[in-house]
């Protein structure tokens, strides 16, 4: 079954406590198939034992995508619905196109790592009024009790959280509680190994009289007064020229026997929130629930993308061997109710809970543009001009 916006309405206003939706993979290249997490100085890897709640044993697991990954692809994911017009999304766009800069960059409220809340947008300017502005600023004020221009700017920061540790209340700043978290881990794990070789097809060998130097843009020289550091030679090595040894690195990559995605969306943490209009302290019920529900829809819409393409880092491309299904959790110990969504009955779920929260006054904006300070630009540019120099 599939499900309409009045079931979503009814389910979101009454006693279930989450949607569910619980995914399993293997690697494209089939079970067995060797894939790469993502690596950490204390690791390489994020390893931990787990229950297997089928088994009941401890098995030897590694995370695969984390808490915060899935949620900067879900926000990716929603970018790219809104610049294709599949949905509309409220948004603040900041771009960096100022000729001073070796790089033009765009950040969006989908992009900045903290959301509206980023330190990117609090050094921005509306209107020639900075974004934190007392007589413009949104976020100061804003609380599980007051959500409503949050509701309208950013309202994805009331799904994946928010902190706004930056402003001028520091820790004390308004914080809204993640509904929406998403991770994938593998099972079974067992850890391999990797080669490494090159054969040179120049033919370029070490020599101790030979004397070869970095240039500032990475590449060599034989001229001392054109390099980096006059005072460092290199090996052609260092330069990715000559041959390489064969070698073998331990821990490197990993097989698994079967990757799981799961997804939960919390109702008691949207359940919290509160929608006035008009200025007024107290929120109206049908407001309450209509700007509910369309976080609930953004937040499915949100996990049902996140399975289209799990793509996740080079040589970790995995593929589902079920189709997506979400659970509703209502009645404990009694049969979760299910229905499965694809991406453009999503869309049309979200677009439609958007419309019906509209029509109760809620406001959903568009897209605002801010301006970087001067200041802002500057240490941009500076950074990219000391990146080359610092080799990051």
């Amino acid at each position: 079954m599939s499900i309409t916006l009045e079931e979503l309405r009814a389910i979101v206003c009454g006693t279930a406590a989450a949607f569910r939706c619980v995914t399993e993979y293997q690697p494209t290249g089939g079970p067995g198939s060797k894939i790469f997490p993502p690596t950490y100085n204390e690791g390489p890897y994020a390893e931990e034992k787990r229950l297997d709640p089928s088994t009941g044993r401890e098995i030897q697991c590694v995370l695969l995508d984390s808490v915060q990954s899935q949620a900067n692809r879900m926000e990716s994911a929603l970018l790219e619905a809104h610049k294709s017009k599949k949905i509309s999304l409220p948004l603040l766009v900041v771009k960096f196109d100022s000729k001073k800069l070796l790089k033009k960059i765009v950040v969006t409220s989908l992009d900045a790592p903290h959301r509206i809340a980023d330190a990117i947008f609090r050094d921005c300017t509306v209107d020639g009024r900075g974004f934190r502005d007392p007589k413009y600023d949104i976020i100061s004020d804003a609380s599980t009790q007051n959500a409503t221009k949050i509701f309208e700017m950013c309202p994805t920061a009331l799904v994946f959280g928010m902190w706004d540790s930056t402003g001028s209340r520091g820790g004390m700043g308004a914080k809204f509680q993640r509904a929406l978290v998403s991770e994938i881990v593998g099972y079974d794990m067992i850890v391999g190994v990797n080669t490494h070789s090159r054969i040179d097809p120049l033919g370029i060998r070490a020599d101790p009289g030979m004397k070869i130097y970095k240039t500032v843009d990475g590449g060599l020289t034989l001229n001392k007064k054109l390099a980096k550091d006059p005072d460092k030679s290199i090996r052609s090595s260092e330069i990715i020229h000559g041959n390489v040894t064969p070698s073998i690195d331990k821990n490197a990559g990993v097989t698994i026997s079967r990757a799981q995605q799961t997804t939960t969306l919390s109702l008691p943490v949207l359940r919290r929130l509160r929608f006035p209009l008009g200025g007024n302290v107290m929120s109206d019920i049908i407001v309450d629930e209509a700007a509910r529900t369309a976080l609930v829809a953004l937040g499915i819409a949100a996990g049902t993308l996140a399975r289209v393409d799990v793509d996740l880092r080079s040589r970790c491309h995995l593929w589902a061997t079920h189709g997506t299904e979400w659970e509703i959790l209502d009645h404990p110990g009694k049969p979760t109710q299910k229905f499965t969504i694809g991406p453009t009955e999503a869309f049309d779920l979200l677009n439609e809970a958007v419309n019906a929260a509209r029509k109760t006054g809620l406001p959903w904006g568009g897209e605002l543009n801010l301006e970087p300070t001067t200041d802002l630009i500057e240490l941009v540019a500076m950074s990219q001009k000391l990146a080359p120099k610092s080799g990051t």
